[in-house]
């Protein structure tokens, strides 16, 4: 049985763990000294799917990590790794999808608060003033 002190280093070390693999070069690092090939590391890239649960989910700082893991289920997807093109390429699509998605952000701000501090306008129909 664990003790709840255990659980804890066990939460923060898997926590911590499961964060890293949204870095592709440290994907590629695991793959060029042959863990990826492990079944016991394949079993534990297996176990680590709980993360997925959003009670778990919201404690995620990188949550691509999340992606990763599910891309890690795939051998195809593994043996690739071990190519350093693949991970340059990886990394270059994170980047990409982070600049469009901090700009599609801003846009979206932007425009609300544009919209807030429009005058309220009253609704257009067939209302009478009485």
């Amino acid at each position: 049985m664990e003790t709840e002190e255990q659980a804890r280093n066990r939460f923060q070390s898997e926590l911590e763990f499961i964060q890293c693999l949204a870095n592709p070069n440290y994907l590629n690092f695991l793959a060029q000294r042959g863990f990826l090939r492990e079944r016991p590391f394949i079993n534990y890239l297996k176990y680590l799917l709980y993360w997925k649960e959003p009670e778990y989910a919201k404690f995620l700082k990188y949550p691509h990590c999340l992606h990763m893991l599910e891309l890690l289920q795939y051998e195809h997807f593994r043996k690739e790794l071990v190519n350093a093109q693949c991970a340059k390429f990886i990394d270059e699509q994170q980047l990409l999808h982070w600049q469009h998605y901090s700009r599609k952000r801003t846009r979206l701000q932007q425009a609300l608060a544009e919209q807030q501090q429009q005058p309220q306008q009253p609704p257009h129909g067939n209302a009478t003033a009485k």
